[in-house]
């Protein structure tokens, strides 16, 4: 399965940031979804859940308040006002 660097980030610091196989959040034109080698871009990001998949193939679930969502050569960061995982 092949991977990004991957970084979610809030005012509070850090969330997450290593390696996922994708992120799906929803867009100002609806739901999206990141994987690796996707096109560079930049986008909002809507208050929604969020799922991540990581390498294994597991996933972690989350909730943004929205943000700022870039993807580029160099990985892949969300820029949440607020996020929380799960439980």
């Amino acid at each position: 399965m092949s991977t990004f660097k991957l970084t979610i980030a809030s005012p509070d610091g850090s969330i997450f940031s290593g390696e996922a196989a994708s992120i799906s959040v929803r867009g100002t034109e609806g739901d999206l979804c990141v994987m690796a080698g996707h096109i560079p871009f930049i986008t909002a990001v809507k208050p929604c859940d969020c799922v991540v998949v990581l390498p294994d193939g597991s996933e972690r679930r989350g909730k943004t308040q929205g943000g700022i969502l870039t993807v580029s050569e160099q990985g892949t960061t969300l820029m949440s006002g607020s996020y929380t995982w799960d439980k």
